[in-house]
Formats: C-alpha cells, structure tokens, sequence
C-alpha cells in the first residue's frame, strides 16, 4: 500500500470525510497498471465494508478489491473512480439526461439491496458524497459503514451505535424510533432527488429562510403551484413537462414523515426509468432546439401546471400485478 501511494503522498490524497482519508493509488498486474483507491479506516468500518461490500458485486455498488490489517493500520482497497462523487458535482451543468442516469444507477443499486438479496440489506447512509461516478458517469453506492441486515420477517433493526450519518438525509422518524428500516434509505434517496432537480445542498443557511431546508421547501412549493422555483436555473426549459411531474411526485412521496406513506425503492426505480423514456421520447418527437442545436427547449410555464397527483402516481403502481412482478423480477441480480 505504501508503494501503490508513494508512502501515503499527500499530492494523492482524493477526498477526506467521515469515513477516513482517500488516496489514490497505482498497481501493477498482468494486465498492466491499475488504478485504485485506497482508504485508511477504524476497524469496525472495516469490518462491515468486508461484510457487505465483499459478497455483493452488482455494476451500481462499488467494488471492493481487497483490504489491509497491519499494525494497528486498516485499509480497504476499491475501485478507482475518475469523476469523483455526486456532491462535487451537485453546482456542475450536468444534463438532466445525465442527472436522471445518475439517479437511476443509485435506485437500482438501493432495490438490489433491499429486494435482490436474501436478507434486505439497509445502507443507512445515503447521500452525494457516498455516490460515486465512474469515467462513463454510472454512479457506484459506497460507504456500508453503517449498512444493517435485516433478519428475515424483521422489519427494523435498532440502531447499535452513534447516529453518524449526515443529519439532514436522515429519516424523521429515526430520531424518534432509533430504528433503521428500508423507508429509511428511500427518505434519503428523497433528499438526493432534490438536491439533483434543484443543484444544491439539502441545508444552505446561506439562503433566505424559507429556503435554507430543502426538502420543506419543495414540499410548501409542491402544495402552492410554485414548484418551478426550486429549479437548477442551468435546467429550466430543458426537463421535458411530463418527465418533470412524475419525478417531482415520487421525490416528493420519498420524504413523507410516514415510513409507511412512502414508496418501495422497487416503484421509485420503475418511476425513474419512466421519467427518463419520458425525457428521451420527447427530445426525440421536438424539433425546438437552443442554439447549440443539442438542447431541447421546452415551456417553462408547464412545470407549474397542475402535476399528475400523488394518488394517481401511487393507483397506477399498485392496481397493476404485471408492475408489481416487474418490479420483484428486476430485483434479480442477474439483471444488475
């Protein structure tokens, strides 16, 4: 490891955070020079990484390709990616087609976790910084520090050790239960579909007061018609109407207070992929273009027309068996 990081040089340090520090670092194999990431970490994150990390291998869940205990030093060893993570790009002029393949990369990686395997699995720590983007831009869930099995017919797990994730992603009812469920990942998930609609942090006390909360923000905003406010400025004219509705609905479903009230990460996956055939239906039926000719352009005044309510998002996703077995057939990991 010390060679792979030229003796931990700072020069190739990646990112810092809750989690522990992040080099850079170089292999040589057969095939050649590899680049990986490595990360210095407390033995107990360790251990839950090698846990869950280690038996699960499908695209949309980061790789771990080893792991390290030495002398009181432990290192787990990922795959490198080159675009960093979701927060450092959350101010970026992404696409929506882009944001919308981002977040569907997320979503299925969640619905493998939480319907894909024996056990469900919880993440417990869903936010940008732990959504990483490879060089093709598809997003890779990391960090299973505080990730929890859930034993079969259990429905929650109490929570064994400090609340260290990020506050603003955490599920309401959490700080009253101190139970994780697999609502808990979707109210987070929530949280994350907001900040990529809108391009900025789930708290920014920097704003006027009204808006420094996201999530109550765009909840007052869906109530009041105003939705369109809380639009990244890069991406207005360029979401088409009907893909915007539906994703503003199911975000908007995802942060209820009610763990119950909330959709599975099953029908949140089948409403993004939705939303991105809507968005590239209708890229390809318009002919109004921005002047750089790869842009479509669309009303403004539509977004904030009356949006396909809730209930009829939630009637469509549950009257139909043929949805709901789609949806459990998809959980399969041969299919991630």
């Amino acid at each position: 490891m010390k060679i792979a990081t030229n003796n931990f040089n700072a020069n190739l340090v990646v990112g810092e955070g809750d989690f522990g520090t992040v080099y850079k670092g170089f292999f040589n194999d057969c095939n050649g020079t590899r680049i990986i990431a490595i990360k210095h970490v407390k033995l107990e994150d360790l251990r839950n990484q090698v846990v869950f990390v280690g038996q699960l291998h499908p695209p949309n869940l980061i790789s771990l390709i080893g792991y390290c205990i030495d002398e009181g030093v432990n290192i787990l060893v990922y795959e490198f990616v080159a675009n960093g993570n979701l927060f450092r790009k959350l101010h970026d002029r992404l696409s929506w087609k882009l944001r919308l393949k981002i977040c569907a990369g997320v979503v299925r990686a969640l619905h493998y976790l939480h319907s894909g395997v024996k056990q469900t699995i919880i993440h417990g720590d869903v936010k940008p910084t732990n959504i990483l983007l490879d060089k093709n831009w598809e997003a890779k869930l990391s960090d299973f520090r505080l990730s929890n099995m859930l034993p079969p017919s259990f429905k929650f797990v109490e929570i064994k050790r400090d609340l260290e994730t990020t506050l603003r992603y955490l599920d309401p009812e959490c700080f009253i239960t101190f139970r994780l469920t697999d609502k808990t990942d979707v109210y987070s998930f929530g949280v994350v579909l907001l900040e990529v609609l809108c391009g900025r942090e789930a708290m920014d006390f920097k704003l006027m007061e009204k808006r420094q909360r996201l999530v109550k923000w765009a909840q007052k905003s869906k109530r009041e018609g105003t939705i369109n406010e809380i639009i990244d400025p890069y991406l207005m004219g360029k979401i088409a109407p009907e893909c915007f509705k539906i994703y503003v609905d199911i975000a908007i479903s995802c942060v209820r207070n009610k763990g119950d009230s909330r959709p599975t990460m099953g029908e949140v996956k089948l409403i993004l992929e939705l939303a991105l055939e809507l968005q590239q239906s209708a890229d390809a039926a318009t002919t109004d273009v921005d002047p750089t000719g790869d842009v479509c352009i669309y009303p403004i005044n539509e977004y904030t027309s009356s949006s396909s309510s809730l209930s009829e998002l939630e009637e469509f996703i549950s009257d139909s068996d043929s949805l709901r077995e789609y949806i459990l057939n998809t959980a399969s990991p041969n299919d991630q």
